[in-house]
């Protein structure tokens, strides 16, 4: 488990099931994906999330709100399974439920996440990607110190799909802040 001010960042519960599905069939949180997930889709992702977990001991974790006990949603960390030019690597993400947009809850959560890789996992190396319109993701990474290393197709979407062009920053263990982050 991952603490921080205002999130525990956690191994999955069955109960977060229920209400990770609703965070990802909601068109506004998925409108940078390929489309929003049905209920089999999303518990079939959260399957994944655990058999990282289980495989590399570190994953996508729930987040989970201090304040209330809600689930908020996920953030973490997880090999990237396609090729493209800047893998193989360790990817950071967050999807965070809308009633959690704003606060900051996004970059405080990939702080520690990225701390926890660095500092007990002994990554060396962290990327983010997103659609290049997302710019609040982008605005994430960058809070993060995280680099741009360019732009990329996304493997997994045709060419011609309107959500196939992606960015994708890194940072390094060896020159990460934890302080100036």
């Amino acid at each position: 488990m991952i603490v921080t001010p205002r999130l525990l960042l956690r191994d999955w519960k069955p109960e977060d099931r229920a209400p990770f599905a609703a965070l990802n069939a909601d068109p506004e949180v998925m409108r940078y994906f390929a489309s929003p997930l049905t209920r089999e889709q999303s518990d079939a992702f959260a399957d994944r999330i655990d058999a990282h977990r289980r495989e590399h001991g570190y994953t996508f974790w729930a987040a989970e709100s201090r304040e209330t006990g809600e689930f908020a949603g996920m953030v973490g960390m997880a090999h990237i399974v396609f090729e493209a030019f800047f893998t193989p690597a360790v990817e950071i993400g967050w999807r965070l439920a809308r009633k959690f947009w704003n606060q900051g809850l996004a970059t405080e959560g990939a702080r520690a996440a990225l701390a926890h890789g660095f500092d007990t996992i002994g990554l060396d190396r962290v990327v983010a990607f997103t659609y290049e319109g997302n710019r609040a993701s982008e605005r994430v990474m960058e809070k993060l110190a995280m680099r741009r290393l360019g732009a990329f197709a996304h493997p997994r979407l045709s060419a011609d799909h309107p959500l196939s062009r992606h960015v994708v920053y890194e940072v390094l263990a060896a020159t990460w802040s934890r302080a100036g982050s």
